[in-house]
């Protein structure tokens, strides 16, 4: 049974480093235009009024205990005042994890153009557990029942990001807690910093208008080496239509396409090929985005 057991946690271990690798490696593709709340907070209450995101990540081809990844997000913005909730549910093999932050954000105008200084802070807690019920043999083990008596830990993120209508500049701190608390034990490497730089050019404009956003992204990955993602947003039919595309320096891409009624009601499928360490395992993943905007 001990060697049983031995095999299981080696099993664990193994899907939660492949996945939260990727994970690191590759974040979900709807927070680079669609949901940029979802990677930094001072996004937070942006847009006027409610805004709710949905989205969901698996591997393409069904693998049993892969990856699943599930988020939620929604903020409202009050004056000059944006306030969020932030929720991450993630599964690989027996591992779940679950993470639940609140976010504030200020937006501070300041002079033509639209521009406007943008900070955001979150805080929440982090929990990790084994799914007792998936455990192939003694369910009541004390080894299972000793990781799941590890503490739920408080984490957080700081943003800040300079816009105008058509310039965004961005830097994130995520995962606060590692930061802090750098003797607390990982089961695997996280985000140290995010930065962006995109901008908005409109080639055309009314019911056939054209618009791009390139965007470069520049993250640190603890115990990778850094990574870079480049590629664009074109939006057609008077921005109804979402075409994305975004190379990553872990020599993969993501390719998404969406629709965006009225510009209020989204849907976005994306595919992101699978990360060169990793494309002898499996395919890539399958991502889908749903958004309302009220």
């Amino acid at each position: 049974m001990k060697s049983l057991l031995n095999i299981i946690f080696g099993s664990v271990a193994m899907l939660l480093t492949i996945s939260t690798a990727k994970a690191q490696l590759i974040p979900l593709s709807s927070q680079y235009y669609i949901n940029t709340y979802l990677g930094n907070p001072a996004f937070a209450g942006e847009t006027k009024g409610l805004s709710a995101n949905l989205s969901y990540r698996k591997l393409w081809s069904n693998v049993p205990g892969s990856p699943v990844q599930q988020s939620l997000t929604a903020d409202y913005s009050t004056n000059k005042v944006g306030l969020g909730l932030n929720v991450n549910l993630d599964k690989a093999g027996l591992q779940r994890q679950t993470r639940v932050v609140g976010t504030y954000a200020y937006h501070l105008p300041l002079n033509g153009d639209n521009q406007q200084l943008h900070f955001g802070l979150s805080l929440g807690f982090m929990n990790q557990r084994l799914s007792n019920n998936d455990i192939v043999g003694n369910s009541n083990d004390p080894l299972a029942a000793e990781y799941n008596e590890r503490k739920t830990y408080i984490d957080g993120d700081f943003g800040l990001a300079y816009t105008t209508n058509s310039f965004k500049l961005e830097g994130v701190l995520p995962n606060l807690k590692t930061l802090f608390k750098r003797d607390e034990i990982k089961l695997a490497d996280v985000t140290t910093f995010y930065t962006a730089l995109s901008y908005k050019l409109e080639i055309s404009a009314g019911m056939d208008g054209v618009e791009i956003e390139p965007k470069v992204v520049y993250r640190g990955i603890k115990g990778f080496d850094n990574v870079w993602d480049a590629g664009s947003q074109f939006a057609i039919a008077n921005k109804q239509v979402l075409l994305m595309a975004m190379y990553h320096s872990s020599k993969s891409a993501s390719f998404g396409l969406g629709m965006d009624y009225k510009r209020k009601y989204l849907i976005n499928g994306s595919y992101t090929t699978q990360t060169s360490s990793l494309n002898n395992y499996t395919n890539g993943t399958f991502e889908i985005n749903v958004r309302g905007r009220f």
